[in-house]
């Protein structure tokens, strides 16, 4: 009952969908008054393709019927009377509908609850800030739906006029035996004396010119049924093929570029199981037209009627054979990807899935998928068919895997699950290309057979690009490659090609959506800090984001070229800021304690103006993965207040101690910028100490300070100090 509540606080268009769910052929009170019955069914256990399952079938109809007659006879009242007459009807009516095919209330109350379900999670989606629906919008899966219906109904009447056409064809060729026995009787009559003969063969003639006459008038309407049953399969056909490019080319694609871009970040993929049924139910469809048509060729080969139609069936069976073709190999799809930065000697896993496999009764015969990893030029090769004299690029260990049905879901996958690259053979590189610039795939084939091996079938897929490193050292300028390739590849392309430029918004919007996703924060790049990493990238000045707009910035530029000035790139700066904070700020960032992206002139601009002891803590320049405090106080040697600014802190400096805790530490920071005591952002991330020791700075200043022991070191800080060192004394 928990969905039909739902369901009755839709609103707008999902409502308006909903209520068209309903009408004569299952009234909307019988939803509502049976709401909890309905829902506690076992609908998803019955199969309606096995006409076995009818007694199931008859036996939830029965029940249904007695529930509504149950729920009428408790009606009482003025109001109850109306009521109990109105579910008396409807007893009386969903019998008689369905009482000669139960599979058929059974089809229709899955449709039901399967779309109120789908419109309730879209509604839900929609309300939840940043997300929106997964698979499609609600008027695709309406039309989608329309279609299926549209096709269901078409195939049901040419099966209708199938069985017409053969039961025509069975009583012309008894009818054409008959002719055949009265020749036969005609031709015996020599035999047998004149004046009987005379007699018996006047009548016998006289039947034979009207059973030749009806052959001749029977033969042109088979011809025509035929030919009208033929253009109606070709119609069928088409519609299939355009509804299989809206499934495949449009919703299937769609999905996998989500997976793409849920690589770098991005939201989740979102699940298979609705685009599986869609190809399920396609392939169903397929298949039964595809049965049709060759129940008609055997029909004509049984009756030969010179004619245009055998041509037709030819070319019908041509096209037939071409969609289930492509639908099964579409199909074979990567659920889960390899690691697109893939370490040699390193374990990883990977999931294919055919979404056509249960419905084609590909399990009976559990066929094996082959992984291999192949190189860009090798793909290419694949993709143009071209003989690649099956070469691979690596050895992989535990490349091959079983498909699995899983009974429960109704999935047909592999799961590979220990993969290893023992090795990787390199191609010669371009120019500048380094290493970590290098694209590889893993390349997925299986073969089987479907319907009694009448259709042989060798499918292929490759994963998404994949940058194969040897050193820890080199997953930054790989995961730089796969970034780029994530979020600037086209569908469709020629395997791995990527612009080597892109608008600068568009590169902002990948890095956001990396940075948002490693640190796990709703709290992306702002404006400001997007500016900040323009002026860096480009080494402009401009504060105007508009300036930046139509520029464009190169893959060079991203992670070839150093920054000037400096030993590391844009995108290696950028990777060292996402690495400090997932591992010890996230906590920090999403609280809004650091700014981060400023540069030393800023963090200047903005502290002048602030009472002394105001601090900020942004990026270093210098340094990668760095990150820097800088404060406002008194010059002791001028008499002049000055910012000053701390050399950087890294992540081994905060495996040490936290960033809490070294700024508790230092009693000249009071309030975070812009006016915030130090205590109310910080103090609940900060640690006890376990002993002090107080001691000067080893630069004879004078200051003194705390020193505490954190394990088994024993460290100190002031102002003048740019780490922490060990305390002498303890």
């Amino acid at each position: 009952m928990a969905l039909w509540i739902q369901a009755q606080q839709l609103q707008g268009d999902a409502l308006l969908q909903m209520q068209s769910l309903y009408g004569q052929h299952f009234p909307i009170e019988v939803r509502h008054y049976l709401a909890q019955w309905l829902e506690a069914q076992p609908w998803d256990a019955i199969d309606l393709e096995n006409q076995q399952e009818e007694f199931k079938a008859k036996r939830l109809l029965d029940g249904l019927i007695q529930e509504l007659q149950k729920k009428a006879e408790h009606q009482m009242g003025e109001d109850g009377f109306l009521l109990k007459i109105k579910l008396g009807h409807y007893a009386t009516q969903l019998k008689s509908s369905y009482d000669p095919c139960p599979l058929e209330l059974v089809r229709c109350v899955k449709h039901i609850l399967y779309t109120e379900q789908r419109l309730v999670q879209e509604a839900s989606n929609a309300s939840s800030p940043g997300s929106g629906p997964v698979d499609g919008t609600p008027q695709k899966y309406q039309q989608i739906n329309q279609t299926f219906e549209e096709l269901r109904v078409m195939t049901q009447d040419t099966e209708n006029d199938l069985r017409k056409l053969q039961h025509s064809q069975e009583y012309f060729i008894i009818q054409y035996q008959e002719s055949l026995r009265i020749q036969a009787q005609l031709s015996s009559l020599a035999s047998i004396p004149p004046a009987e003969r005379v007699q018996r063969e006047s009548g016998l003639q006289s039947r034979k010119s009207t059973l030749e006459v009806w052959l001749t008038r029977e033969a042109n309407t088979l011809q025509k049924y035929r030919q009208e049953l033929a253009e109606k399969h070709q119609r069928t056909l088409a519609l299939l093929r355009k509804q299989q490019t809206v499934i495949i080319d449009d919703e299937l694609i769609q999905w996998k570029r989500r997976q793409q871009l849920a690589g770098n970040g991005g939201p989740s993929e979102g699940g298979l199981d609705i685009l599986q049924a869609w190809c399920e139910k396609l392939a169903d469809m397929i298949w039964q037209n595809r049965q049709q048509i060759r129940r008609v060729e055997h029909l004509t080969q049984q009756l030969p009627i010179p004619g245009p139609t055998e041509e037709l069936l030819t070319e019908l069976n041509g096209i037939v054979t071409d969609i289930i073709s492509a639908l099964v190999t579409s199909t074979f799809i990567i659920e889960k990807q390899p690691p697109q930065v893939l370490k040699t000697q390193t374990k990883f896993s990977a999931t294919v899935r055919l979404l056509v496999g249960g419905k084609l009764n590909v399990h009976m015969n559990p066929p094996q998928v082959k992984a291999t990893i192949i190189s860009e030029q090798q793909a290419k090769a694949l993709l143009k068919n071209e003989n690649t004299r099956n070469d691979s690029s690596g050895e992989i260990l535990n490349n091959n895997c079983v498909m699995e049905y899983h009974q429960t879901t109704g999935t047909l996958s592999a799961h590979f699950r220990t993969m290893s690259l023992k090795r990787i053979k390199r191609s010669d590189r371009r120019g500048a290309e380094s290493v970590t610039e290098e694209k590889f795939t893993v390349l997925f084939e299986s073969q089987f057979s479907v319907g009694g091996n009448e259709l042989v079938f060798h499918v292929k897929t490759l994963s998404l690009p994949v940058v194969v490193i040897v050193h820890g050292s080199q997953d930054n300028n790989a995961t730089a490659t796969v970034l780029w390739d994530n979020a600037f590849s086209e569908p469709g392309r020629v395997p791995f090609v990527v612009p080597d430029k892109v608008l600068w918004p568009q590169l902002c919007e990948a890095l956001n959506m990396k940075y948002k996703s490693e640190v796990q924060s709703d709290r992306g790049l702002s404006e400001d800090n997007l500016v900040f990493l323009a002026q860096k990238a480009f080494s402009s000045s401009s504060n105007n984001p508009e300036d930046y707009c139509n520029m464009t910035i190169s893959w060079s530029q991203f992670n070839r070229e150093s920054l000037p000035g400096r030993n590391f790139t844009f995108w290696q700066w950028f990777d060292g800021v996402i690495e400090l904070m997932k591992k010890h700020l996230k906590s920090h960032w999403n609280d809004g304690a650091i700014l981060g992206f400023l540069n030393k002139q800023q963090a200047q601009d903005m502290l002048m103006s602030k009472p002394n002891g105001t601090f900020l803590l942004r990026f270093s320049d210098s340094e990668i993965g760095g990150i820097t405090i800088a404060w406002v106080a008194e010059n002791p040697n001028k008499a002049e207040r000055m910012v000053w600014n701390l050399m950087p802190f890294t992540t081994k400096d905060f495996s040490i101690r936290s960033l809490a805790d070294r700024i508790s530490d230092l009693n000249h920071l009071l309030f975070l910028y812009p006016n915030q005591p130090k205590e109310e952002v910080f103090s609940r991330y900060c640690t006890p100490p376990n002993c002090m020791h107080v001691f000067s700075c080893r630069q004879k200043c004078h200051h003194m300070t705390v020193c505490l022991i954190v394990s088994t070191v024993a460290v100190t800080y002031c102002s003048h100090e740019t780490v922490y060192f060990s305390c002498g004394t303890c």
